[in-house]
Formats: C-alpha cells, sequence, structure tokens
C-alpha cells in the first residue's frame, strides 16, 4: 500500500496529485527545483475536462472563482474576419457539465497550493537521480540530499531529468516556432468578448480575458530556436503592424519586462510511461506543443487517474499499469494532434495559407464541435 509519495516538480500536474493524494491522507512531499514557487507563464484557459478534473478533488470552484467563464470562441484572420463559425462555448458547456475558465496561471498555482499547503513542498531542491531500493524508491537532489518514498513521480517538465533516466530520448524537437505571452495591466485595455486567435501566414495572435481586468495574450512565429528580442515591443509592434484591433494596443499596454518569449517544442510520444517505482506525469511524460489548449489539461487529468490507481489497486505495478492504460492513448493523441494543427496554423506558403482559410470557413458547426467535444469529453470513472 502507498503511504509515501515524493512529487519532482511543483507545477500544475505536481500539484494537482499532491492535493488529491493528501486528501486521501497520503504523505506527499514536493520538490520544487525553483528556489520562489513563482510559475512561469501568463495565463492559460482550463476546458471542460480540467474542470471535471478538479471538481473530483474539491478544486473546481476556487478555479472559477481565479478567472473568468469563456462565453465564446473564434478563429480570425489578421484583418479580424472570421474563419468559419463562432463557438458557443457557454452552449457546450451547459451539455458537458462545466465550462472553459480563463485564469493567470498564477491564480491556479496559489489555489493548488492552498490545498497541498505551502510547508509540504521544498523549494530550491532539484532532482537529478533515482535509485530503486527493495522497499521503494530514493531521490537524489542535487545538494546531495536524499529523499526515499514509496514512489517517485517525475512531474518535473519539458527538460525532466527523471525521464532522461527512464526513457533516455535526447531532447526535445523544436516545432520551428516561437511564442511570446503576456498580461496587459489590471484595467488598461477594455477586455474582450470572446476569446480569439488570429492566423496569419507564420504568425498567430490570441488574445483571452483572464478577470480582474487583465488580458492574456499569446504571439506566435516562425523563427530558428533560442531567438532573442532587443526591443521586444518594438519588434513585436512591428511585426503585427496592420493586423486588426486591439493588437497593437494590448502590446503597447504591456511592460516589455513582463512579455516572456519561449520556443515551442513537444516530443515524440511513447508509450511506457514508468519504471519500478517511478513514474512520468504532465509534460515529463506526454510534452506537447500548445495548439490545442491541452497542456495543463491533461497534466490535471495524469493527476486525477494516478491518484484514483493507486487508491483502486494494493499493488504498485497493478496501479501504474492501469495509470497507462487509461492515459497512454489519450495524451499521445493530444500530443499529436497539437503538432498537426501546428503545422496547419502556421502555414506561410500564401496559396497553402488561402486554401486553409477557405477550409476553415467552409467547415460545418457539427464537425468542430465533434473534434471540441472529443478533446474536452473524458470518464474518469472508466
Amino acid at each position: 500500500m502507498i503511504s509515501r509519495v515524493v512529487i519532482a516538480g511543483g507545477g500544475i500536474g505536481g500539484l494537482t496529485l499532491a492535493a488529491a493524494l493528501r486528501r486521501r491522507g497520503v504523505h506527499v512531499t514536493v520538490l520544487e527545483r525553483a528556489a520562489e514557487l513563482r510559475p512561469v507563464g501568463a495565463g492559460l484557459a482550463l476546458g471542460p475536462n480540467a474542470m471535471m478534473a478538479l471538481a473530483r478533488i474539491g478544486l473546481a470552484q476556487p478555479a472559477a472563482a481565479a478567472g473568468v467563464a469563456i462565453e465564446r470562441s473564434v478563429i480570425l484572420d489578421a484583418g479580424g474576419r472570421p474563419l468559419g463559425f463562432e463557438v458557443d462555448v457557454a452552449d457546450l458547456s451547459r451539455e458537458l457539465g462545466h465550462g472553459i475558465v480563463a485564469l493567470h496561471r498564477t491564480r491556479l498555482h496559489d489555489v493548488l497550493l492552498d490545498a497541498v499547503g505551502r510547508d509540504q513542498v521544498r523549494t530550491n531542491t532539484r532532482v537529478i537521480r533515482y535509485d530503486m531500493r527493495s522497499d521503494g524508491v530514493e531521490a537524489t537532489c542535487q545538494d546531495g540530499a536524499s529523499v526515499a518514498g514509496d514512489l517517485l513521480v517525475a512531474a518535473d517538465g519539458l527538460h525532466s531529468t527523471l525521464r532522461a533516466q527512464m526513457v533516455g530520448d535526447g531532447a526535445p524537437r523544436y516545432a520551428g516556432y516561437t511564442s511570446w505571452r503576456g498580461v496587459t495591466p489590471p484595467g488598461s485595455v477594455a477586455p474582450p468578448v470572446r476569446l480569439s486567435e488570429s492566423w496569419g501566414r507564420g504568425e498567430r495572435f490570441g488574445i483571452v480575458n483572464i478577470g480582474f481586468g487583465e488580458i492574456y495574450w499569446f504571439a506566435v512565429a516562425d523563427a530558428p530556436a533560442s531567438g532573442q528580442d532587443s526591443h521586444v515591443k518594438e519588434e513585436l509592434l512591428d511585426r503585427f503592424a496592420g493586423w486588426h484591433a486591439p493588437i497593437a494596443e494590448i502590446i503597447e499596454a504591456t511592460p516589455a519586462d513582463r512579455i516572456l518569449r519561449t520556443d515551442i517544442s513537444d516530443r515524440d510520444p511513447i508509450r511506457r510511461w514508468h519504471e519500478g517505482h517511478v513514474v512520468l506525469l504532465g509534460d515529463a511524460a506526454h510534452p506537447m506543443t500548445p495548439n490545442l489548449g491541452q497542456g495543463a489539461g491533461q497534466a490535471i487529468e495524469d493527476a486525477i487517474v494516478l491518484d484514483h490507481c493507486l487508491s483502486a489497486h494494493v499493488a504498485l505495478e497493478g496501479a501504474l499499469r492501469a495509470y497507462e492504460q487509461r492515459r497512454v492513448a489519450r495524451a499521445n493523441w493530444m500530443v499529436l494532434g497539437s503538432r498537426r494543427l501546428g503545422a496547419v496554423a502556421q502555414l506561410r506558403n500564401p496559396v497553402a495559407a488561402w486554401l486553409r482559410d477557405a477550409a476553415l470557413r467552409m467547415t460545418p458547426p457539427s464537425v468542430a464541435l465533434t473534434q471540441a467535444r472529443k478533446l474536452m469529453q473524458v470518464d474518469f470513472d472508466a
């Protein structure tokens, strides 16, 4: 029976699992490599699948209160004209039982930390290796300290050290495009009435109301890996000059030191996520590009399913196999689907981009809604 769990990584997936385990009285230690509990990122949207998962551990309501419900969503062209129909998210939310909630990543992090207990998280503690023992596993940290447990959960992200030890599949795969993300100061720009993503040729811009007078935005563009910005606001304003309002206003309103640049990467899917007393979760298991908006959602799904499997199986091996059986196919489908969508959204060739836009305009609403349901519906009791 599992009584001591060590989680490497204090991000969304790791903290969700810690919150779930603590509800059942399992002793949890979270080891976070960052010196402070300050999540990297700006905003995110949690789909009905993520909200349904959080509801199972009593956190859907606090998460919803930390953000704003999305009522409508649309894809636009650079001039602001719709590419296809506008999705009535509120109607879809009623059908699925939960809505889409957009919020600042820091606020979600705080909700999870409050549930876990901040004293359960050790900061400035990077796990660099694991060693199996007869009665469990030992995690060795960069400072030489070690922590033993019945199970070690690798929730240490895209560049997971523990995945490297288990799988050894090298560096992540660069998608060919980079991103800039930011949040406007409260009240500086009127909040949009809908979530939107605008597509150009090799460039995109997304706008999301996250409540509290703030707007989360992201820009995406084809670029060599590891690029640097000399004057990020001026360069973004130049890149998106001529695009529809309020893109320029949003960039102008955001302080330059609050604009984050991140290369977009993923990894090829794998089908085995555990070895002995060690298991992968979230980006350590299935890092994906953000094109489907499911990175955080899939990490949250992982956490809830892993907790359920650990509670339902006496033997650890049986629990971890059940976790893989329930999660691997769905998460890997997301990885490949997000990769494909990114390739389409980033088309640069004028003819190919025109054909893409025409196809989007001709896509029946029923097709788009069916795809949305597949993304957002999940049975946690399966």
